[in-house]
C-alpha cells in the first residue's frame, strides 16, 4: 500500500469523500483524516460468549496504544461464538464468522486490524478472515481465567466437568456435590484454564507469529494483559506503515512452528482443523500428514490438564510459552517471522523455566513422542486423528468389537441401557457427526463410558467418531474420521459386532471385515435418512459447500484470498 487505504474513502473534496468524513465527525477531529492509519479492532466481546465478555476492556487499551502511535482506532464488533452456549455447535458458524468478518474488514475504510479473541472459535475465525483480506494484522488473545477450587482442589475448566459428571454416573459422587462445584468452576473472566482449544489457539497464534511474542497465555485477570494490549495498539500502526501483512509474515515454516508447539504443549486436536483452514486461506500447502510428520518425535513438555496436572496460570507462572519453545528450538523454523518483523526464535534466548514440574526440560519429557497421530486404513481413507498424550497407553493398540450408534440421540438413548451388549474391550462407534452429517462437526467424539462399565471402575475405552472432541477432553478417542458417514465413508456401514483394529504405532484404523462382506452392505437407514440437506439459511449454504475435516472443514468457495481492494464507491 503506497498510501493509506482509508484515504480512498476520506481523501479528496468531492461529495463522496465529504460524506465519509462528515458521518465520522461524531467524535473524530479534522486531523483524523490527514492520512493517519485507521485501525479496526475486531472485537468478539459478547455477554453470550462468557469467555470473551472482558474484551471491551482490552479493546480500550488497544485503542489507547493506537492513538499514542498516531493511528485512529475503531471498535468493530464481530460475530462472536460462545462455545458453551450456541446450539447445535459453535463449529457450524466458524466459517460464517470468518466470512462476515472478512467482508466487514474489506468493506470499511481501515488500514489494519487488531483481532480480539479468546473462546475456541473466535481466534481461528478471525485469523481466517484476516488471512483472506490480507491487511496488516495482530492478535490479542483474551487470556485464561484464574483457577478456581472446590473442596480445596484446583478445578480444570472443562476437563473436570467431564471427570465429575462421569463420577456422578458411576455413583462415586453425589449429584448435590456435583452441582455445588458449579459456582467454583468459573472463577473469573477469561477462557478455559486447561490446555483446551481456547488456550491452544492463543498459543498457536503466537507460534504463527501473529501476536507480540510472550503475550499469549497471559491470564485475563493479569494487568500485563492490558499492557500487552496497549503495546499491540502501537505495533499495528507500525505494521501498517511498513505494510507487513499476513501473507508476508506467515509461511509454511510458521505452520511448522505451530505444529511443533501443538505437540510440546499437549494442545487440542481442534487445532488441526483450524490450522488447515487458516493455511487454506493463505494458499499455503499444509496437509493432514504434515501434523504427523512434523509432530513426530516432539516431546510433551507441559504438564497441564487434560494431558497432565496443572493449569494455564501455572504455565504462565512457570515461565510461559516462550520457555517451552526454547526447549524445542532446534525443531523450529528459524526464519519464520513475527509481527515485530523479527523471527520467533529471536525471542527465546532469555526465556527461562521457573518450575520444572509444570514445564519439563527436553531431557525429561512427560511423553517422548506427543505429536498428533494421523491414522489411515480402510475405515479412514482420508485420515483420522488421535491425541496419544490424552490416551491410555495400553489402548493405543487394541482390537475390539464395535458397538455402533447412528447419532448422538441414539447414543444418549442407549449408552446407559443395562442390556447394552458392551464390555471393556468393545469399541464405541458414533457416526453422523461430521461437518455435513450433523451438520457442523460437534464435540461429541469422546462418548461417555456406559454406566454399567463405570460402576466396574472402567474410565477409558477406544472410541471412534467422525466428529470432534473438546480440547479439554481426554481418552483414547479416534476422531475426525474422513470420509464421514454422511458422504459414504466406510463408517456408514460398520455394524455392531464388527471387529475394529486401532494400531497407533502403525498409524492404522481398520475395519477387520472381509471385503466380500462389505460390498454387500448398504449404509444404515439412520445414516441415509438423517442427513437430508437443510433447505434454507446458513445451514443450507454450509452443508452444500463444506469440505471434509482433512482439509479444515472450510467452505469450498472461501479457500484462498480475495484481498482488500474494493473498486466501487457506495454513493
Amino acid at each position: 500500500m503506497s498510501e493509506q487505504r482509508s484515504s480512498e474513502w476520506y481523501g479528496g473534496t468531492d461529495r463522496n469523500s465529504y460524506i465519509h468524513r462528515a458521518w465520522m465527525r461524531r467524535g473524530l477531529p479534522e486531523n483524523a483524516f490527514d492520512g493517519r492509519p485507521h485501525i479496526a479492532i475486531a472485537n468478539s466481546a459478547s455477554d453470550l460468549t462468557p469467555c470473551n465478555a472482558h474484551l471491551n476492556e482490552v479493546m480500550e487499551s488497544v485503542k489507547a496504544g493506537v492513538y499514542e502511535a498516531g493511528g485512529i482506532p475503531h471498535n468493530l464488533p464481530v460475530v462472536s461464538l460462545g462455545e458453551t452456549q450456541v446450539r447445535p455447535t459453535a463449529m457450524l458458524w466458524r466459517n460464517m464468522a470468518a466470512m462476515a468478518t472478512e467482508e466487514m474488514l474489506r468493506a470499511n475504510p481501515i488500514d489494519g486490524v487488531v483481532l480480539l479473541g479468546g473462546c475456541d472459535k473466535t481466534i481461528p475465525s478471525l485469523l481466517m478472515a484476516a488471512a483472506s483480506v490480507d491487511l496488516p494484522t495482530v492478535v490479542v488473545p483474551g487470556g485464561p481465567m484464574k483457577t478456581g477450587t472446590f473442596q480445596g482442589v484446583p478445578l480444570g475448566c472443562g476437563t473436570d466437568v467431564w471427570r465429575l459428571s462421569e463420577e456422578v454416573r458411576a455413583g462415586t459422587l453425589s449429584e448435590e456435590q456435583f452441582l455445588r462445584s458449579e459456582s467454583s468452576m468459573i472463577s473469573s473472566k477469561g477462557h478455559c484454564n486447561t490446555m483446551g482449544t481456547a488456550s491452544t489457539m492463543a498459543l498457536l497464534a503466537e507460534a504463527l507469529g501473529m501476536t507480540i511474542p510472550g503475550s499469549a497465555g497471559t491470564p485475563a485477570v493479569d494487568a500485563r494483559l492490558l499492557e500487552n494490549s496497549f503495546e499491540t495498539g502501537r505495533i499495528i500502526v507500525e505494521l501498517v506503515n511498513e505494510s507487513r501483512r499476513p501473507s508476508t509474515l506467515i509461511t509454511k515454516g510458521s505452520f511448522q512452528n505451530a505444529i511443533v508447539a501443538l505437540a510440546a504443549v499437549g494442545g487440542s486436536t481442534n487445532a488441526v482443523v483450524h490450522l488447515l483452514a487458516i493455511a487454506g486461506r493463505l494458499g499455503i500447502d499444509l496437509v493432514l500428514d504434515d501434523f504427523d510428520e512434523i509432530g513426530s518425535g516432539v516431546p510433551l513438555l507441559v504438564n497441564l490438564q487434560p494431558a497432565g496436572r496443572f493449569l494455564m496460570d501455572d504455565l504462565y507462572r512457570a515461565g510461559g510459552f516462550l520457555s517451552v519453545l526454547k526447549e524445542v528450538k532446534d525443531l523450529l523454523d528459524s526464519t519464520a517471522l513475527t509481527v515485530t518483523g523479527k523471527p520467533l526464535v529471536d525471542y527465546l534466548e532469555n526465556a527461562q523455566i521457573w518450575d520444572q514440574e509444570v514445564i519439563h526440560v527436553r531431557e525429561s519429557p512427560i511423553i517422548a513422542d506427543a505429536g498428533i497421530a494421523v491414522l489411515r486404513g480402510n475405515l479412514a481413507l482420508g485420515g483420522a486423528i488421535i491425541k496419544p498424550a490424552a490416551a491410555t497407553p495400553e489402548l493405543l493398540y487394541h482390537r475390539g468389537r464395535a458397538v455402533v450408534f447412528d447419532s448422538i440421540e441414539d447414543m444418549h438413548a442407549r449408552i446407559d441401557d443395562p442390556d447394552l451388549d458392551v464390555d471393556v474391550d468393545s469399541v464405541l462407534v458414533l457416526r453422523g457427526c461430521g461437518p455435513k452429517g450433523y451438520p457442523g462437526m460437534p464435540e461429541v467424539a469422546n462418548l461417555p463410558i456406559p454406566s454399567k462399565l463405570l460402576e466396574q471402575g472402567v474410565r477409558d475405552m477406544v472410541r471412534v467418531c467422525d466428529g470432534r472432541m473438546s480440547g479439554t477432553a481426554y481418552g483414547t478417542v479416534v476422531l475426525h474420521v474422513t470420509p464421514e458417514a454422511a458422504v459414504g465413508g466406510l463408517l456408514s456401514i460398520v455394524e455392531t459386532g464388527d471387529w475394529i483394529i486401532l494400531d497407533v504405532a502403525q498409524r492404522q484404523l481398520t475395519l477387520d471385515v472381509p471385503e466380500s462382506d462389505l460390498v454387500l452392505r448398504r449404509p444404515s437407514r439412520a445414516t441415509t435418512d438423517g442427513f437430508a440437506t437443510p433447505t434454507r439459511g446458513w445451514e443450507h449454504l454450509y452443508v452444500t459447500h463444506v469440505m471434509g475435516a482433512d482439509t479444515g472443514a472450510d467452505l469450498d468457495f472461501l479457500r484462498g484470498s480475495s484481498g482488500y481492494a474494493v473498486t466501487r464507491e457506495s454513493h
